[in-house]
């Protein structure tokens, strides 16, 4: 097991003091329930009476943010794109493919930063501000960050064009020129303003250097003394030999030619060519690559990869990828000379020059707020196989340990937990699991999210969170007496004994109030009446009203019937039906037949034998007696005027 690199961090909670109260706490799916303890630390315990307090510490606060879940919802598309790329590009195609999704995210994040920044110059509150700002700072080394692992990783450049990218990685990063050179161009007298010479010395530190020899021209035009110097310094910027991307020379070559134009900067250095200008000669000894006269430039280097690229470039064009690590090592020991430690982010840069992968992780993981960078670059660094190696010792690669980290985060979010289904499903290992324990954890508050839930449970065959869903919406539906949509919920359940709860709902419903709610539901049950015995009698006891309705009295009676000799029926209903039976025993036509009648009888005679006999009844028990005595008087007479009109009818058809 891996050991921890130090003391974990101290996070405070404001308002807990732990030093007067005892404190429990508990952990859920995405936070921390902390809440103060009856208990005290003291032996004899103050009896006061007061209020605890319940605080919630969420892990991953970023999902909060309006800004950063535009990053969320915009990166989910282009994660779930990369995971259906054809298996069969290879090569250069399946290359440039994965650049582009690199290049993707990078401009998501890069939105994102630029819309964060906004607000922030636009917040009015000094410190949400500053706490936008700090945001800003983030997401710009995450930007930072990435763009140097596409170039080493994704893009894998060569020496030659290595630097190229290393010299665009630093002048989309280091911006601070754009608005120096808007400044100092905008002003009536460009090379009399205070800055002309840093706006210089910053594009030759970046390699702008057609830039820097328009800058010169402008000196050259109003100061005729150093007009010579210049157009030397600009025809050693013009003849500087840069591999382009369209050229076909070869290192050998480029090696060659800037050996020649680096002797010739060398000898106009040390004739003294630009000893009258000390600005001049300051560029000359940049462009040797005096690591002096670099140093001597800090501040407008700002960062020690600036100063890198910089000194690469005018030193070491060729750089060959495998030592790189040498040339940022000793780089960011100048430029830091021992007067400072290296930040987090320094040390990030450094491992990716190193080519270690799985410490920029490591160090990404403890230093940025929230899953979010580490996954989709895990993902996509996964995607190019170079972490195919590399499985963590309790069960998972590390792609889908950061996956199933970042899901999980999202799940704490009301509408955000939708994109972490995609990212559960695609953790081969673990995910499913993961997503039945988190799915079950959503809060149903309205039946619209919990249909997005289900038909999400339902399209991965997720039998049991289904059947527990269904459970939880029919239970809502009791509560609030819609019983048309509980019965429907725990049929999608098939949940028998809660179907047969419902119905019992039902029926008791209807015998209060003497009709049917729901029709519509009860109508087209169809085969999922068979559910449960208590259903079924629901809907043929439904279907016995339609035929009564429809004057199909023979059907109705045989129905009703069956209902009761079935034992399908309860017993408790058995008055009920019989009561039912009244109408069709008082018609004019003869519908139960001797039999059929023989039958209601004995159903009558067993329902009144087993009358529980009660203890001293009051007034309205009496009633309810009286009201019993009468309904089997009406019963008992009617079945027997039924059963002498049906021996009767019944014989004259055999005599016939």
């Amino acid at each position: 097991m891996e050991e921890l690199d130090g003391e974990p961090t101290v996070t405070l909670i404001p308002g807990v003091n732990s030093k007067k109260k005892q404190m429990c706490f508990d952990w859920g799916p995405g936070e921390m329930l902390v809440c103060e303890t009856s208990f005290n630390k003291k032996e004899q315990p103050e009896m006061v009476p007061n209020c605890p307090f319940i605080y919630i510490i969420r892990k991953d606060i970023d999902i909060y943010s309006k800004i950063l879940r535009k990053l969320f919802n915009e990166s989910h598309g282009i994660f779930v794109g990369l995971q259906r790329i054809e298996e069969e590009l290879t090569g250069k195609s399946r290359k440039a493919q994965l650049v582009r999704v690199s290049k993707n995210y990078r401009s998501v994040i890069r939105a994102c930063m630029e819309e964060m920044h906004q607000v922030a110059i636009a917040a009015k509150d000094p410190v949400s501000g500053r706490q936008l700002s700090s945001q800003v700072s983030i997401l710009s080394a995450m930007e930072l960050i990435w763009n140097l692992c596409e170039i080493l990783f994704i893009e894998v450049a060569p020496a030659g064009p290595l630097l190229l990218h290393l010299l665009d990685w630093v002048r989309l990063h280091v911006c601070e020129v754009d608005s120096l050179s808007a400044d100092v161009l905008g002003s009536e007298n460009p090379s009399k303003h205070d800055n002309f010479w840093n706006l210089v010395t910053v594009l030759v530190l970046q390699g702008r250097l057609d830039e820097a020899r328009q800058m010169l021209s402008k000196e050259a035009d109003t100061s005729p003394t150093s007009a010579g110097m210049c157009q030397i310094l600009g025809d050693l910027m013009r003849t500087m030999p840069i591999l382009s991307p369209g050229n076909t020379q070869t290192l050998t070559e480029l090696e060659l030619k800037w050996q020649h134009w680096h002797e010739e900067c060398e000898r106009h250095l040390q004739d003294g060519t630009f000893a009258a200008s000390p600005h001049l000669e300051s560029l000359c000894k940049i462009m040797l690559g005096d690591e002096a006269a670099l140093l001597e430039h800090k501040e407008l280097l700002s960062n020690w990869y600036h100063f890198l690229v910089t000194r690469l470039l005018y030193s070491h064009p060729t750089v060959k990828p495998i030592d790189l690590h040498f040339y940022a090592q000793s780089s960011l020991d100048l430029f830091l000379g021992g007067e400072s430690s290296p930040e987090p982010l320094d040390n990030i840069l450094m491992a990716a020059f190193e080519f270690d992968i799985h410490q920029v992780i490591k160090e990404c993981s403890i230093a940025l707020s929230n899953w979010w960078f580490v996954a989709h670059l895990t993902d996509l660094l996964d995607h190019c196989k170079l972490l195919q190696s590399h499985n963590l010792y309790f069960g998972s690669n590390m792609r889908e340990f950061l996956l199933l980290e970042y899901a999980s985060g999202l799940f704490a979010h009301h509408s955000l937990w939708q994109l972490g289904v995609d990212y559960f499903d695609y953790c081969p290992e673990l995910g499913r699991v993961s997503l039945e324990l988190h799915i079950e954890r959503i809060p149903l508050n309205t039946e619209q999210k919990a249909l997005k839930v289900l038909r999400i449970c339902e399209q991965r065959q997720m039998t049991e969170q289904v059947r527990s869903i269904c459970k939880i919406l029919a239970m809502k539906a009791v509560r609030n007496n819609r019983l048309g949509s509980a019965l429907s919920w725990s049929i999608r359940a098939k949940d028998a004994a809660f179907a047969t709860l419902v119905s019992d709902r039902f029926l008791r419903d209807y015998c209060e109030r003497g009709c049917f709610s729901d029709l519509d539901l009860i109508d087209n049950l169809g085969p999922a009446m068979m559910l449960s015995d208590r259903l079924t009698f629901l809907g043929k006891y439904r279907e016995f009203h339609r035929l009564y309705g429809e004057k199909r009295f023979v059907d109705a009676a045989s129905l009703l019937l069956s209902l009761m000799t079935s034992q399908i029926a309860p017993r408790s209903f058995w008055m009920t039906l019989l009561t039912d039976a009244l109408p069709l025993l008082e018609q004019k036509q003869v519908i139960f037949s001797a039999e059929q009648t023989y039958e209601l009888m004995r159903c009558l005679e067993d329902l009144t034998s087993e009358r529980p006999e009660h203890g001293e009844p009051d007034a309205q028990q009496l009633q309810d007696d009286d009201i019993e005595t009468t309904k089997v008087e009406m019963l008992r007479l009617a079945l027997a005027r039924n059963l002498a009109g049906a021996i009767l009818r019944e014989g004259s058809l055999e005599g016939s």
